[in-house]
């Protein structure tokens, strides 16, 4: 199923694009939904801040606990002009990225190779991590919208270790229209966006990752019809991942559950954030088999993420239980759909029959990063 989603601006009103524009004019995918506060939150202590005094070189090489990040001490790291949280902006906004992703989609699906609104422009992509998704996603959407993206991997630039990512900052700023990083310390990608005159946008940090939750978002509203009323299960580690879902559900209202170990819940300031923004019903628990009834996505990620790799043997044995195998995903019922944001570790935290089952949505999620992210860039420039 896939439906309109409200709020969004039109790319183009040729043929190409209102040739396709039944696949998404099936009716408003919005619903009402009001939603509770879930059940009661696990905490555990509370761990230091990503942030840092301002004089120290913060480009970290491995990854720091979870923890609400701190703001930039100069500048306005949280500005419009970037694309950090998705928190930063409120759901009319969110809706119309959502909208554009879909229009520009499919005039990219039709062939049509005229709406070039990044020609003559250039984008610098800074790599601290490495990732497949993320590079092919950005740089190949950037180019088919008429642009040029750069790479600029972990030993181009050595931020925070060669120079300063202040200073990094302002020098690509004055090269490029817009700037994409993948870095393993938040406080990095508040201090890109805090110096550089030019849009930020956060292709991963440690805290949290955007541009993976709006592709999800895309692909949700096309094969449920709507994001709004859904049921959201999340399996496994308190992640990066889990903190974009919270921050999302703080501006769009559905259900939202983290199943996880104990020790491993999501940033508990971020569960706060999520629930006392009272749009959305957020629950944290430790039974995934409980957690998946009746839902519509049930959601996976790797147990040990870059920079954790160290500790892949002590989590494989803390998180076993919390595989999302076929027995638990009948469980979930026959309409539940799986998501992952890949890499997967076939067999860790999903098995081969779920990945490839009919019901796995993952293949066209990963496209939809590149969908997603040329939106979020269409609305920074003001396209």
């Amino acid at each position: 199923m896939v439906a309109v989603i409200s709020g969004g601006p039109s790319v183009r009103s040729d043929a190409a694009i209102s040739s396709l524009s039944s696949a998404f004019s099936g009716g408003s995918f919005l619903r009402s939904s009001s939603f509770s506060s879930g059940i009661s939150f696990a905490s555990r202590s509370s761990p230091a801040g990503l942030g840092g005094a301002r004089g120290r070189i913060s480009c970290r090489t491995s990854a720091p606990a979870h923890s609400v990040p701190s703001s930039s001490k100069e500048g306005n790291a949280t500005s419009k002009k970037d694309f950090l949280h998705i928190s930063d902006f409120d759901k009319d906004t969110i809706l119309k990225i959502l909208n554009h992703a879909a229009e520009v989609k499919a005039l990219l699906k039709s062939g049509d190779r005229t709406f070039l609104p990044f020609k003559g422009k250039t984008m610098a992509m800074i790599f601290a991590k490495p990732s497949m998704r993320t590079r092919v996603s950005f740089e190949t959407g950037f180019f088919l919208l008429g642009g040029h993206a750069i790479y600029l991997g972990p030993d181009d630039i050595q931020m925070g270790k060669r120079e300063e990512t202040r200073d990094v900052a302002r020098v690509l700023a004055g090269y490029n229209d817009i700037i994409m990083a993948r870095v393993f310390a938040h406080q990095d990608i508040l201090d890109l966006a805090a110096y550089a005159s030019v849009p930020v946008v956060n292709g991963l940090t440690d805290y949290n990752h955007p541009c993976q939750i709006m592709a999800d978002a895309l692909t949700i509203i096309e094969h449920i019809g709507q994001l709004e009323g859904t049921k959201i299960v999340y399996i496994g580690d308190g992640n990066n991942i889990v903190h974009s879902w919270l921050l999302m559900a703080s501006v769009v209202p559905f259900h939202f559950v983290c199943a996880c170990p104990k020790g491993f819940e999501p940033d508990e300031k971020t569960v706060e954030k999520a629930r006392s923004a009272g749009i959305s019903k957020i629950e944290i628990t430790h039974d995934p088999r409980e957690a998946v009834r009746g839902a519509d996505v049930v959601y996976s990620d790797v147990w040990a993420s870059m920079g954790q790799k160290e500790e892949a043997a002590y989590r494989k044995q803390h998180f076993q239980g919390f595989q999302i195998d076929e027995a638990l995903m009948k469980i979930a019922g026959p309409k539940a759909y799986f998501m992952h944001c890949l890499p997967a570790e076939r067999g860790i935290e999903v098995t081969d029959g779920v990945i490839e089952a009919p019901n796995s949505i993952v293949f066209p999620q990963a496209e939809n990063r590149m969908h997603a992210q040329n939106a979020i860039m269409l609305h920074l420039f003001g396209v």
